[in-house]
């Protein structure tokens, strides 16, 4: 190698440390792209860093608002990365910290849900990567507090630290946004005396017990706001819970009166079907979920994707999605974009006639097309990459590449592009930059 591309290299190495040492996702990009690099040839093309720089100025500009994610070891998995995504896609700086960790340890996540039994059932989620250190947080360099649920707020609840931390934002006047089993921290905080306040059912008596005006939720979707707290019942109500929060911090949200269809099938990628989802939701759009061969009210099973030391991605049982449309009767020009997210779905979704209809009737019309992952495939199979610059799930190179694309390589691995209509990611540790271009493309913005 000579010496002007070893300078090249150290350079592109250099922006790519300093940029990790930012965002969560660079943190799970020096976990993810290791093993994937070597598989693959770099491509010098003139072009590439045009694209990059688009991708930097939708997702990478000046944070309007600073936020604090309070985490803990099994908080649910959605109720951590559904706001922490969404909210970085929207501009918003968001700093997830541990008591007695540090930036790039991660906490282990569950996932629960309710089904046949009396109480919901509990499974390993995701493990999730913090980007800042408890110990060194300074209170007044934030606007808001977000506190997952899951068990984590149980052990929480009984940290002075976090305890103290809580009353500060409180006594301060900063927006709180507390779901499901986080408002146990809020009771151990004395701040919900006299306040209204929800939250999973079994909370209630300890919040009555703290003074609460308690709000007994009809539905697991149930969000209510009271001055600059806002409580949650549990991860279904997080359009409504996102959006009340960002409303707090003293944002607006202009253009989402679009609609939009994801196209699903059984075991797509948990995070990937569901945080651009409600975080879609979370806008004001109207947001829909197919998948062929089922009906709205059906489910589809996801699949955890996560890297865990093994040369690829390791797989455990997702959240159950449930759908809000029949795919049969589809009315697509009823819709202003598609989104198609990845996992395992795409492969066998890819071999069904009416899939790639509908993805053509989209391309053809110019529609935005946001696709993550291995959901490429369908792209590829659909014949309506030719001529178009894109990146996926690395392992997708030779589908993206035989469909007459153009390969840009996807380093780190939450890089994400914009081509015409089309926006494509690699993987999940992406949806901040797939959230924001899609948004782009739409017209849709987030100022405060």
């Amino acid at each position: 190698m000579g010496s002007a591309r070893r300078d090249r290299q150290d350079r592109l190495d250099s922006d790519a440390e300093a940029s990790r040492s930012r965002r969560f996702c660079h943190v799970r990009a020096r976990q993810i792209y290791p093993v994937l690099h070597s598989a693959l040839l770099r491509q010098e093309q003139s072009d590439d860093s045009l694209y990059y720089r688009q991708s930097e100025t939708m997702a990478g500009s000046k944070p309007q608002r600073r936020v604090l994610l309070l985490c803990g070891d099994y908080m649910e998995d959605y109720e951590v990365m559904v706001p922490f995504q969404a909210l970085l896609a929207y501009g918003v700086s968001v700093d997830a910290v541990c008591p007695g960790k540090k930036a790039g340890d991660a906490c282990r996540t569950a996932v629960h849900q309710i089904g046949a039994h009396q109480t919901y059932s509990e499974s390993r989620g995701h493990n999730f990567t913090l980007n800042a250190t408890f110990a060194e947080i300074e209170f007044s360099a934030y606007d808001g507090l977000v506190i997952p649920g899951g068990r984590a707020p149980e052990y929480l609840a009984m940290d002075q630290s976090v305890v103290d931390l809580v009353s500060k934002f409180s006594h301060a006047g900063k927006p709180i946004a507390s779901i499901c089993h986080g408002q146990l921290i809020l009771a151990a905080a004395n701040v919900v005396k006299g306040r209204k306040c929800t939250a999973f059912p079994p909370v209630g008596p300890v919040l009555i017990a703290a003074g609460a005006h308690w709000v007994e939720p009809e539905n697991m979707s149930l969000c209510i706001t009271d001055g600059n707290l806002v409580t949650g019942v549990a991860y279904t109500g997080h359009p409504e819970f996102i959006q009340s929060f960002v409303k707090a911090l003293g944002g607006s949200i202009t253009g989402s009166e679009k609609r939009i269809l994801f196209l699903c099938g059984d075991y797509m990628e948990d995070y990937e079907v569901t945080v651009p989802f409600q975080s879609l939701q979370a806008l004001g759009c109207h947001v829909d979920a197919v998948c062929p061969k089922k009906k709205s009210g059906d489910t589809c099973p996801t699949a955890i994707h996560d890297f865990e030391g093994d040369q690829t991605y390791s797989e455990k049982p997702g959240h159950d999605f449930t759908l809000t449309a029949d795919f049969e009767g589809l009315d697509a020009s009823s819709y202003d974009a598609l989104v198609i997210p990845g996992g395992r779905a795409p492969e066998y979704l890819a071999l069904d006639g009416k899939v790639i209809a509908l993805v053509k009737d989209f391309m053809e019309a110019k529609k935005p097309v946001a696709s993550i992952c291995h959901g490429q495939q369908i792209l590829s199979a659909a014949g309506v990459l030719k001529g178009k610059k894109c990146t996926a799930y690395p392992a997708v190179k030779l589908n993206v590449v035989l469909a007459g694309a153009t390969w840009l390589e996807p380093d780190p691995i939450e890089r994400c592009f914009t081509d015409g209509n089309l926006v494509t990611g690699a993987a999940w540790p992406g949806h901040p930059e797939f959230i924001s271009q899609l948004m782009a493309l739409l017209g849709i913005k987030v100022t405060f």
